[in-house]
């Protein structure tokens, strides 16, 4: 199983980035993903899930109005596009596997390395 995340970079507030998750190894279809994230001195936050398929997803609601988590099933991809960036979404941004069937307390059984998204003032 891997989990590989890219697209994190540093922005201005107000940015927008799209970060993606390629995963590989096992059935794609059959799980959730999930984005997390983790900001210097604070514990690891949930942000964005997908279930499997991609037939629903649900955001957090720190950033309902902000981030949208989809997926490209052709190329075991997802993907948490990031709106009106603040600096307050500066952390290590990972992706995780999530078993079926998904809640919000389903601990993830893989992790990916995580990307640095850093937004200044």
């Amino acid at each position: 199983v891997q989990l590989v995340e890219s697209g994190g970079d540093s922005v201005q507030a107000g940015g927008s980035l799209r970060l993606s998750c390629v995963a590989s190894g096992f059935a794609f279809s059959e799980y959730a993903i999930g984005w997390f994230r983790q900001a210097p001195g604070k514990e690891r936050e949930g942000v964005a899930v997908i279930a499997s398929s991609g037939s629903r997803t649900f955001v957090a609601n720190s950033v309902k109005e902000r981030f949208t988590i989809s997926s490209d099933m052709a190329k075991n991809t997802v993907y948490l596009q990031m709106n009106s960036l603040k600096p307050a979404d500066t952390a290590v941004y990972y992706c995780a596997r999530l078993k079926e069937p998904w809640t919000w307390s389903t601990n993830p059984d893989y992790w990916g390395q995580g990307t640095q998204v850093t937004v200044s003032a």
